[in-house]
């Protein structure tokens, strides 16, 4: 009987039926246009010339070139369902509608992260030009004045995240791809429960695709009644429409202002392995005590403000307001944001800042490897001139088709020199890149598509923090769980070959 409710509910879920509503237009759509197209030479003719002109128009753009490439080779294949589906799904574009909305307000605080004079305590010129990057074009500033916890399982970071939020006096917000109800929502739900009763201003922020076959219909409902202001990011209607490629795969909880955490885990069971999909869930994050919180806090109020119609003070919500004392310093901390909104790849930059610093090793945890040329590259090249480069990816893959897609990737770089691992006890859902035991970044980034151009994403620059130490102490452990990938495990024949081909051709889609 359970099993049959459970195909029921599935078959009637919200997403099963957005899904056919959606596909169903597409292919009409899709019809329509080849009939029109069958009916008149003429009007085929247009429809070829425009998707020469939608190919042109992605050769022209400032994007990565892999990018462009497996969007004209669709376009070359399937001209008109091609542009269409580049329209749709494949436009970097923001749509007018959610670029109207947050872009005025973060134009209105962008004073509120200008950069303040700690940077004398940096001691290289060159991770001193990262962090100038990130504050003339995140914008978020760089911070002393903070101290930071790193977490190598999402376990660890669950029960100190209750014990935070337990103690919350003023305000609690929280800022989630995924939120699954189960042990780890009802735990965190029961506190808030309880601090709205004591007055806290208690806010929650989800994404409405990345908890649409996991919520109830009447989840909004139920936290409202519970006195929790709530805000479902980009709601999925049955419409066709490009706004859906932008998501918001933030995750960020912040407490009194000067208290946050953030990482790889969203609020589900299988990120603190209460239940196992994928085998052991290894995952990764940080809890973060003092000024460089305060970067948290915008972004959240920045998108917060932008669809609840509330003009706030935001100099109310400052670490200090809630806690006058000095906060304890440990290196440099720079949380900060990476948007759809702009042309400006902040995540992947940053990145390839730490690839190109390298100099003595550089250690990375991702859960997907779908790299473009610059990525790529820039691993090789580091590689050939000496930084011992580590990468370990999952042994249990949480989507098939992604990780044969990941394996493709992983010849040319062993063949560079790159060390490869895969995790044998399950999933690595962890985004880390740390390097030479002088920075790191520990947030939501996948060196994906979507996740470096079409997602709203977050992370955190460590410089010089005793958490580094931590960080590769988990590193050199987690590699012990692992199985090393060498060129023979990576042979393939000439029908595999074709496969990952096709597969790269339509890794934008992916």
């Amino acid at each position: 009987m359970r099993f049959v409710k459970s195909l029921f509910g599935r078959i009637f879920s919200r997403f099963t039926i957005m899904g056919i509503l959606i596909i169903i237009q597409f292919a009409w759509m899709a019809l329509m246009v080849m009939r029109l197209g069958d009916y008149s030479r003429s009007i085929n003719i247009m429809f070829n010339f425009l998707a020469i002109v939608a190919a042109l128009f992605i050769i022209y753009r400032d994007e990565s070139s892999a990018y462009k490439l497996g969007w004209v080779m669709i376009i070359c294949l399937m001209p008109i369902l091609g542009t269409a589906m580049y329209w749709f799904f494949g436009n970097k574009r923001p749509s007018k509608r959610i670029k109207n909305k947050i872009e005025p307000t973060r134009a209105r605080h962008r004073d509120d992260v200008r950069q303040e004079n700690c940077l004398s305590e940096v001691y290289s010129d060159r991770i001193l030009e990262t962090i100038k990057y990130i504050a003339d074009y995140g914008p978020y500033p760089a911070w002393t004045g903070t101290k930071s916890k790193y977490y190598d399982l999402g376990d660890k970071a669950f029960v100190d995240m209750l014990d935070d939020l337990k103690r919350a006096k003023h305000y609690i917000f929280m800022e989630y791809f995924i939120i699954d109800e189960g042990y780890m929502w009802d735990s965190i739900f029961d506190v808030l429960q309880e601090k709205v009763a004591e007055g806290v201003d208690v806010r929650i922020m989800y994404d409405d695709i990345g908890c649409i076959d996991k919520l109830p219909l009447n989840f909004t409902s139920k936290l409202e009644n519970a006195g929790i202001r709530v805000h479902v990011f980009n709601p999925l209607r049955p419409v066709l429409s490009l706004v859906y490629n932008n998501r918001n795969h933030r995750k960020i909880m912040i407490i009194d202002g000067y208290i946050a955490y953030s990482g790889g885990f969203n609020i589900a069971d299988e990120y603190i392995n209460k239940v196992q999909y994928f085998g052991h869930w290894k995952d990764t994050g940080i809890r973060l005590e003092g000024m460089a919180v305060w970067n948290f806090t915008v972004m959240f109020l920045n998108i917060w403000n932008s669809f609840v119609p509330t003009e706030e003070d935001y100099s109310k919500f400052r670490p200090h307001v809630n806690h006058p004392q000095a906060f304890d310093s440990d290196g440099i901390l720079q949380p900060f944001s990476d948007t759809p909104l702009d042309d400006e790849n902040l995540g992947e930059n940053i990145y390839l800042e730490i690839i190109n610093q390298a100099e003595d090793y550089l250690y990375i945890y991702t859960p997907y490897l779908i790299l473009d040329n610059e990525m790529l590259s820039a691993l090789k090249l580091a590689s050939k001139r000496g930084v011992d480069i580590r990468l370990v990816t999952p042994g249990i893959p949480d989507k098939k088709i992604i990780f044969r897609l990941t394996r493709s990737y992983y010849l040319p770089l062993i063949r560079a020199g790159v060390k490869i691992y895969e995790y044998k006890d399950g999933f690595v859902h962890a985004k880390n890149f740390l390097s030479d035991d002088k920075l790191a970044v520990v947030g939501t980034i996948n060196l994906d598509y979507r996740s470096l151009y079409l997602h709203f994403e977050c992370g955190t620059l460590m410089v010089g923090c005793s958490s580094l130490r931590d960080i590769k102490e988990d590193f050199v452990r987690t590699i012990e769980r692992c199985t090393q990938i060498r060129e023979e495990n990576c042979k393939t024949n000439f029908f595999g070959l074709l496969f990952d081909g096709i597969l790269r051709a339509f890794s934008p889609l992916l």
